[in-house]
């Protein structure tokens, strides 16, 4: 019994002399290096080595770990590394091969981070990690919140309703930007939004374009074709294009995918101001033969010499905007203007489309045999065709039937100064089967916004001849750019003030300012129609991106 009671002693004498040289927690030393044979005393009991959770094979590689730490450490170190090594030869000797070779590196003239002990990687690996968690469940709480009125009325109050269910959000921007773009080295003049992917696309006046990660904030390619400032950019329906405009007289096609200019149009006589893809009419047979996987040096290849294929645009058409005085529909596939309009008398600025009410195709009056353009829009009423409105320099806003002999519909007066920017209802310009306009917006689908250099958003009803239903007057400088949100309940607009401002329909005021949205004046804003994100550029060479709360 007296050698049983030395044996245990001297060892522990010899594990508190490696514990006060190396600083070791006593835990770890107890877990790794315990005697093999403990005094028994009454009961027996536990090892701390059986309440470690580790396999055998982790606890090699952590004893390995350990003892590579300990040679690394110099000969101060040396004791416990023998100690360990004798309770543990065969993790110790699968670890010693490492060592000498970290010892062979340092010798060197250049050092590098990867001779570390592992056991010092991983130690910091820890950390970081942890900060990795951290970020991320701090993203995905932003993300539920964002994406809350997806699950619906039910659901909605659970992602950030303020903890009152069902609640529905209201979809509109708040201060700060998500993410400042920079890239551009002058104004940026126009922004959009790609239909279905996160892409943002954003054209200036040093003669490029720009394409952007609006989710990440990543810059992605620059577009260089044009030789002058680049006025306005537009993605296709469908999202498998974009247009520009620019001060060099012509109108370029990029294909996304490829990102090359498939088409270079020409035919205005002056500066083109602005550039829309013309809603496809309901019952288009080229949106029923699509096929997105091509893209459109396939479709050139295929046949089409222009490769512009409509079915990946979803538009046959183009509507462009000149300081000619006119406005013309190009057709995508021949690369020809197909119609032009000279009702202005000075400077056009602006257009906005409005799709094909669907309604046409739950009427049953639509045509899908292949001339459903002609024979459809004969049949659809002014409240459920395609429209395009143009307005600028001489006040007065137009508003045309986008197909058939595109006659003109009203005439909207009412600015006193220069209207810079013209918006119907942001939805997608794609018509959706068997579905009407959103229920009970019948007159929120008639809805045409308009924003001037008097300082004033006017709201206008396009059905019945026209009129203007309200004035909205909380700016101090020209408005550059307006927007009708998606629900029909809010007017966007941005100016020359420096803010955006979101205007309640209802209660005919102010809702909502974003001050200092820029440091300089706001060029653009954009609003995806399902997406919660709206993008603005500015003088300032910027261009942000604002979440929707």
């Amino acid at each position: 019994s007296t050698i049983n009671r030395r044996r245990p002693q001297q060892n522990n004498q010899q594990l508190s002399r490696c514990r006060c040289r190396c600083k070791l927690s006593p835990t770890l030393t107890t877990a790794t290096v315990a005697p093999a044979s403990a005094p028994k005393r009454g009961r027996t009991r536990a090892s701390p080595i059986h309440t470690m959770v580790l396999t055998d094979k982790q606890r090699r590689d952590l004893h390995a770990g350990i003892h590579e730490y300990f040679l690394s450490r110099g000969p101060e170190f040396a004791e416990c590394a023998e100690v360990l090594a004798k309770v543990d030869p065969d993790a110790c000797a699968a670890a010693q091969p490492a060592v000498d070779k970290g010892e062979k590196s340092t010798s060197s003239t250049t050092s590098s981070s990867s001779s570390a002990p592992i056991l010092e990687k991983k130690w910091m690996a820890v950390p970081r990690l942890q900060r990795r968690v951290l970020e991320l469940e701090r993203q995905n709480a932003t993300n539920a919140k964002i994406h809350a009125h997806r699950s619906g009325g039910e659901g909605g109050g659970g992602g950030g309703g303020g903890g009152m269910p069902g609640r529905e959000r209201r979809m509109l921007p708040r201060p700060p930007a998500a993410h400042t773009l920079q890239s551009h080295s002058a104004v940026v003049t126009s922004v959009s939004l790609h239909p279905v992917y996160t892409m943002a696309a954003s054209g200036s006046e040093d003669g490029t374009i720009k394409l952007w990660d609006h989710e990440s904030g990543e810059y992605l390619r620059t577009l260089k074709g044009h030789t002058n400032v680049v006025t306005c950019v537009d993605f296709s329906p469908k999202g498998g294009y974009l247009a520009s405009t620019s001060t060099d007289l012509s109108i370029k096609i990029w294909d996304i995918q490829e990102y090359k200019c498939v088409r270079t149009l020409r035919g205005h006589e002056h500066t083109i101001s602005a550039v829309r893809f013309v809603p496809p009419s309901v019952g288009a047979l080229y949106l029923e033969n699509s096929d997105m996987s091509a893209t459109g040096a396939e479709a050139a290849a295929g046949g089409l010499g222009s490769g512009v294929d409509p079915s990946l645009a979803g538009s046959k058409f183009l509507v462009t905007a000149s300081r000619d005085q006119t406005v013309k529909f190009w057709d995508l596939e021949t690369g020809f203007c197909d119609h032009t309009l000279s009702d202005h008398g000075d400077w056009v600025r602006c257009i906005a489309v409005r799709p094909a009410s669907n309604a046409t195709a739950s009427g049953g009056n639509s045509s899908s045999d292949g001339k459903g353009e002609e024979a459809g829009g004969q049949a659809n009423t002014p409240a459920s065709m395609a429209l395009v409105a143009t307005s600028g320099n001489d006040r007065t806003v137009y508003v045309y039937n986008a197909h058939d002999k595109r006659e003109k519909l009203c005439a909207l007066r009412g600015h006193d100064h220069v209207v810079e920017s013209l918006s119907f209802l942001c939805s997608s310009l794609l018509p959706q089967k068997g579905k009407s306009p959103p229920s009970g917006a019948s007159s929120s689908w008639d809805y045409l916004a308009s924003g001037s250099r008097d300082r004033t958003v006017r709201l206008w009803s396009v059905a019945g001849g026209g009129s203007c239903l309200m004035t909205f007057r909380a700016h101090e400088n020209w408005v550059r750019s307006v927007l009708v949100h998606s629900s029909g309940n809010h007017v966007l607009s941005c100016g020359d003030d420096r803010t955006i401002r979101v205007f309640d329909i209802k209660s005919n005021r102010c809702l909502r300012t974003i001050e200092d949205a820029h440091p300089h004046f706001v060029t653009s804003i954009a609003m995806h129609h399902n997406l919660p994100i709206l993008v603005s550029g500015g003088v300032d060479h910027t261009v942000k991106c604002w979440q929707l709360d």
